[in-house]
């Protein structure tokens, strides 16, 4: 597992693979493909681009303090 960062964000990628694997004879990237495998194959919310992969990746949310369970924490 890998960490990337872009735009002040922070990813998990869960895979990487070559733009050259979606790309038809013409030279033309099938976006299509890559959508299927954002959604159906990797599970995963985002798709990154470099100059030759794509970055099938997680966002990592922002942490968010939730107080009740802060104040049962230190309450015992």
């Amino acid at each position: 597992m890998s960490f990337y960062k872009h735009n002040d964000k922070y990813y998990i990628i869960h895979r990487q693979i070559r733009i050259a694997d979606f790309t038809d004879k013409e030279g033309k990237v099938d976006l299509d493909l890559v959508k299927e495998g954002r959604d159906s194959i990797f599970k995963v919310d985002h798709v990154l681009r470099n100059e030759t992969h794509f970055l099938f990746a997680e966002t990592i949310q922002d942490a968010e303090i939730i107080e009740e369970m802060v104040e049962e924490t230190y309450s015992e």
